[in-house]
């Protein structure tokens, strides 16, 4: 069986490489039991320094739109070169565009 790939980078997510559950629609934003996607920890991680809760839910409940806003695609197209294991620490405050 092959590795699941990350939604928002295409790259495979090894058993051994920090993962996260994102759900599409944030719990505090009446998400829970909604739709979930696999992630990169890094990945998850940028989505939540990139977007507040309310614009998660309003504008980005889909992995189309996640990977259409602007600084998701640069980073997606940025970690896509590189290894399926790599960490790098992303800013816990959320950065404007």
């Amino acid at each position: 069986m092959s590795d699941p790939i990350c939604p928002l980078c295409d790259r495979p997510i090894p058993p051994h490489v920090k993962q996260s559950v994102h759900h599409l629609v944030p719990k505090l934003k009446g998400g829970k039991g909604g739709p979930t996607v696999l992630l990169h920890h890094i990945c998850h991680r940028e989505i939540h320094a990139s977007l507040s809760e309310a614009e998660l839910a309003r504008h980005f409940a889909t992995i189309e739109a996640l990977r259409l806003h602007p600084r998701l695609a640069r980073f997606a197209a940025w970690v896509a070169k590189r290894p399926p294991g790599f960490q790098s620490k992303v800013p816990g405050k959320r950065r404007q565009i």
